[in-house]
């Protein structure tokens, strides 16, 4: 809901001075946060959603805060002649997907979500909702005012925004033509599958990319995850394998730190096939368990209508295929086995799957969830539970004593010590 209130904000994360980061540094950093926002103040979304109403489409978009029609407003970027910027772009909204691109210049990827790309150039991109990416821009037009410009995707009534990039000395107006967005979903799905992953550089650690084979590894778990709608007392919900999430009183993690699951969830309640379509939705706080340093096959699979967007807490996973239709163990042959890029949100698209593949080596409670508002809010999300059997400090932190505590855990003692190695 945060969200939809507008409350967010970048926060740049730049590489130590030991790691070495594959182009030059760039003349100045550029946010670019862009997000879809509606006429109604997000307590009244909230009130349709809880009386079984959609959001509806978004009535516009802003960037960095902002609602930009045309060339009049003052400019959002300045550039100088012949140098190279970055632009760090972000999809902060709660709906709607959206391409970007920039008139007569060409964007260099660089980076998804923490990861270094292979450094092709592209028109446009597109983002779907929480997913973040750097490109590379060098000032080599003529100088003059550029628009960038950023429209939806996927949505019947597309709605657009722009802001000015203005070369240093020059009032010259923008070119008349803006870009034109792309349209389809194969031509998505096509430009998903060319960002590849810069095996030879180095991100959060020393060593390269490319020397973690995750191709190599063995599948010890597959789990398939369908998302679906249905109506729980009239109402809509959305879920996982037939399982519409709510949030107990006492906080899952919370209970499961006090061992006082019982009357608060319990584990396994789905399985890791999704049912039959002719089970009905029902509401529970759905919680699976993951064996810890156990390397899975999470399949992702969309028989909606609509594009969705699926968000892991606590992991970086890889992308490593996705296709029309329902998934299938023969869907492994389209695999990219050798370099999808790292990351920690992707989309799926209608009616079609994605796969993720992942190691669960970080000990804890994690979220599984639609990034789109509406649908998480109403249900479709999950935890993973991953529990390290050594009980360990190298694995987990302890609660701090001052926690603030809720429900079943009001008054409790602390549980035993994790153990120092």
């Amino acid at each position: 809901m945060q969200r939809a209130a507008g409350a967010y904000r970048l926060i740049s994360v730049h590489s130590r001075d030991l790691i070495p980061v594959p182009f030059d540094t760039p003349a100045d950093d550029f946010p670019v946060l862009v997000g879809d926002w509606y006429t109604k103040d997000h307590t009244v979304l909230a009130k349709n959603l809880d009386a079984g109403k959609g959001i509806g489409r978004p009535a516009g978009l802003v960037i960095n805060g902002k609602n930009e029609k045309d060339a009049s407003n003052p400019p959002m970027y300045n550039v100088e002649a012949g140098k190279t910027y970055r632009f760090r772009v972000c999809n902060v909204g709660i709906k709607a997907s959206f391409n970007i691109r920039i008139q007569n210049h060409i964007m260099k990827l660089v980076e998804m979500e923490g990861s270094h790309t292979m450094q092709n150039d592209y028109d446009s991109l597109d983002l779907h909702i929480g997913q973040c990416l750097s490109f590379l821009v060098t000032a080599d037009q003529k100088p003059g005012d550029y628009l960038l410009a950023v429209s939806t995707r996927f949505i019947k009534e597309v709605n657009s925004i722009t802001a000015v990039i203005r070369y240093k000395g020059s009032n010259a107006p923008p070119p008349a033509k803006v870009p034109e967005s792309p349209s389809g979903w194969a031509w998505s799905i096509n430009q998903c599958r060319s960002f590849r992953w810069n095996l030879t550089a180095s991100a959060a650690r020393p060593n390269p990319q490319g020397s973690y084979h995750y191709g190599q590894i063995n599948i010890t778990r597959t789990i398939k995850l369908a998302m679906g709608r249905g109506k729980v007392d009239g109402k809509e919900r959305f879920g996982f394998n037939g399982v519409s999430h709510v949030d107990p009183e006492t906080p899952v993690k919370l209970a499961e730190y006090f061992n006082t699951t019982d009357g608060v969830f319990q584990y396994d309640i789905i399985g890791d096939v999704p049912p039959s379509k002719s089970a009905p939705t029902k509401m529970a706080p759905n919680v699976i368990r993951a064996e810890f340093r156990t390397f899975i096959e999470v399949v992702f699979e969309n028989p909606e209508k609509s594009i969705d967007t699926i968000h892991i807490d606590g992991y970086a996973f890889f992308a490593v295929g996705m296709g029309p239709g329902k998934w299938t163990p023969a869907s492994r042959s389209t695999y990219n086995l050798l370099d999808t890029v790292s990351r920690h949100t992707i989309q799926v698209y209608p009616r079609s799957w994605t796969a993720v593949m992942m190691t669960f080596d970080n000990a804890g409670m994690w979220s599984i969830r639609s990034n789109i508002w509406e649908r998480q809010y109403l249900g479709e999300q999950l935890y993973v539970s991953v529990i390290s059997p050594e009980r360990s400090l190298r694995d987990e932190y302890n609660m701090p004593e001052t926690s603030l505590r809720c429900g079943k855990v009001v008054g409790l003692p602390m549980p035993p010590s994790y153990l120092s190695v």
